[in-house]
């Protein structure tokens, strides 16, 4: 039952409502109708704790309930922001906005409002949960969704709503980033695309590219067209304003930019509106998870997007391209936020125990002498004599041995790796492996991040507290030793997964689900009763 705002209007101030506030009815004393609204509240909040501490404590004076025009604010900023729940992408019927409305309707008694006020205060507290903090528990959905969402004590969700302007405050509950408003702005967007009927027939070709002609080009133009891509022409050809316009396609989508109309371009072309709605709506839960201040100047990854970039005062200083996990179950970079503290250059790697177990235990029961560029060390830190080694009598969880590489070109972690100590064991470094980069999807590593430009993103993290950063970063590697470098601000890193993302200008960026994570989170939504709604334009 979708409901006019005029017709709530009507419902939370409607005498039935007003009439009976606590000590305004005339047909029964005044300390009676105390003691029924106060009992209906205590019983109602009991199976809450929060909820039943705050009424225990503030001696069950009403929020939503109370008399005047206080009250009449509260009730219409919550059912207005219910009713628009969707606007965030979160069902209204999760937070019982019809039974609300019917229940406002028919309170008559002290004891219906104290049964009335509790309600409100659950909807209200569900809602400003989800709206502010996100719906669920992120690991909850995945295991390698190591983010922990910013929950609140629910108690200061009712005393600063009491301390402000209720419409104002409850408005201000969602994310107030630039980040999420551009999501919020591409929702409604797509919205109305959905509700005209989307980008119109899918293009069913294998490969176009320039000199193409027919109608399957035409049937490119027109997708072009309906996507803003491409202005509105009747040309059968594959000619160069269709060729910028894929090219600008693959750009906004992180595909190879080179004007051809390929069977991943034309996957990504083919996609529904509904598909990409789905994705900022996924980014919009996510975005809840990270409302907190992420720093003056931070580091943010995004694994979707497979580039490293560095944020000072919400702009883009630093950008390179990265490899992140492969797509395995023990392989994938998990999300999650931490605090860079320094960097090593000429790092020595400390080979996982998990690498040297499952990948180099086999070797070495096959041959002792191979990888011999890795050093086999034992419980007192001394280099072991492969050749008075048995390996084959050991197994994954009896290997006595730590792996180790040594400093150089040839280091798995490159020539400096950058250090925010975590419990996953991840962190940024070089690599030797250059020729990944150019992969257009480039998730190949164990779980680590590695930069393409690594020396530049040592050079900007130093420029803050070194005149000369390039020449203290040579100093030090032309040494050969392994040397730490503190950043004497530490710098918080972001790894996020982001399907759908924004730029200050320009069109909103898509990338695919390459660990299927927004996929597990959409059906996650809809199962809680978020669904695709379609706006007329």
């Amino acid at each position: 039952m979708m409901l006019s705002f005029n017709s709530i209007k009507r419902c939370i101030a409607v005498a039935g409502l007003t009439a009976v506030l606590l000590g305004t009815a005339a047909t029964a004393p005044v300390q009676a109708q105390v003691m029924a609204f106060k009992q209906a509240v205590a019983e109602t909040a009991a199976r809450d704790d929060s909820l039943a501490a705050y009424y225990r404590e503030s001696g069950y004076q009403p929020i939503w309930t109370v008399e005047g025009p206080e009250g009449l604010a509260r009730r219409k900023a919550l059912m207005s922001a219910l009713q628009n729940a969707d606007d965030h992408g979160l069902p209204t019927e999760r937070y019982k906005f019809n039974a609300l409305f019917e229940q406002m309707a028919s309170a008559r008694t002290p004891r219906d409002l104290g049964l009335l006020e509790v309600a409100l205060s659950k909807s209200y507290l569900a809602y400003a949960r989800d709206v502010r903090t996100g719906m669920f528990v992120p690991t909850s959905l995945d295991s390698g969704i190591q983010r922990k969402a910013p929950i609140r004590d629910p108690k200061v969700y009712l005393s600063e709503l009491q301390k402000s302007d209720p419409q104002r405050y409850i408005t201000d509950l969602a994310p107030r980033t630039p980040e999420y408003l551009r999501l919020m702005k591409e929702k409604m967007r797509l919205e109305r695309v959905v509700a005209s009927g989307g980008w119109g027939p899918k293009v069913k070709a294998k490969k176009l590219e320039p000199g193409d002609s027919g109608d399957t080009v035409v049937s490119l133009r027109n997708r072009l067209m309906a996507m803003g891509y491409l202005n509105r022409s009747a040309s059968l050809e594959f000619d160069r304003t269709v060729e910028k316009a894929v090219q600008a396609f693959q750009i906004d989508h992180g595909l190879e930019a080179d004007g051809v109309a390929g069977a991943g371009t034309i996957k990504e072309i083919n996609r529904a509106p509904e598909e990409r709605l789905k994705s900022v709506m996924v980014a919009m839960e996510r975005e809840r998870w990270l409302n907190k201040d992420r720093g003056q100047r931070h580091v943010l990854v995004n694994l979707t997007d497979f580039h490293a970039r560095i944020i000072d005062d919400g702009k883009v200083t630093f950008k390179t391209r990265s490899v992140v996990g492969k797509n395995q179950h023990d392989r994938r970079s998990p999300e999650f936020s931490d605090i860079m503290e320094h960097m090593v250059i000429n790092p020595t790697w400390n080979v996982p125990r998990s690498i040297a177990t499952k990948e180099y235990l086999p070797m070495l029961q096959k041959n002792p002498n191979a990888v011999s560029y890795l050093k086999v060390i034992d419980g007192s830190g001394r280099v072991v004599n492969r050749a008075n080694v048995d390996f084959t009598q050991y197994s994954a969880r009896s290997f006595p041995f730590d792996i180790k590489q040594a400093p150089g070109s040839r280091n798995a972690l490159g020539l400096v790796k950058f250090m925010f100590p975590n419990k996953h064991n991840i962190y940024l470094h070089d690599t030797p492996s250059k020729s990944l980069f150019a992969r257009e999807v480039r998730a190949f590593s164990h779980g680590c991040i590695r930069l393409q430009q690594p020396f530049d993103f040592a050079y900007a993290l130093l420029a803050v507290q070194e005149d000369e950063p390039k020449t203290l970063f040579h100093k030090h590697l032309k040494t050969g030793r392994e040397i730490q470098v503190d950043l004497e601000k530490h710098v918080p890193v972001h790894i996020i997964y982001r399907t759908a993302f924004t730029n200050a200008k320009g069109p909103v960026q898509y990338r695919r689900d390459v660990y299927g994570r927004d996929a597990k989170i959409w059906d996650a939504m809809a199962n809680e009763g978020v669904v695709l709604r379609s706006v007329q334009g």
